[in-house]
């Protein structure tokens, strides 16, 4: 058996939908199984397996030395959270 989902969108998007329905002949159910299959390809695809290889890009972009920190809070921040000392 299938599974079912309740969600709940906003007055527009529910009239584009029954519209896009109407125009294609299609039930809004399969608009939206399309649409949510369509979204989860899409972000499967362009997104690396772990946590790690997401953020990869981003490692190293705070310099955390104390001259950056007293100017840089995010980078205080980041400093304050996790480092070890």
């Amino acid at each position: 058996m299938d599974a079912q989902i309740t969600l709940r969108i906003s007055r527009d998007l529910a009239r584009a939908l029954a519209r896009r329905a109407r125009l294609e002949g299609v039930p809004k159910s399969r608009l939206v199984r399309e649409a949510l299959r369509a979204y989860m390809a899409e972000s499967a695809a362009g997104l690396p397996g772990t946590s790690a290889e997401r953020i990869a890009a981003f490692m190293g972009a705070a310099s955390l030395d104390r001259r950056s920190m007293a100017s840089d809070g995010v980078s205080r921040r980041i400093r304050r959270h996790n480092w070890r000392e």
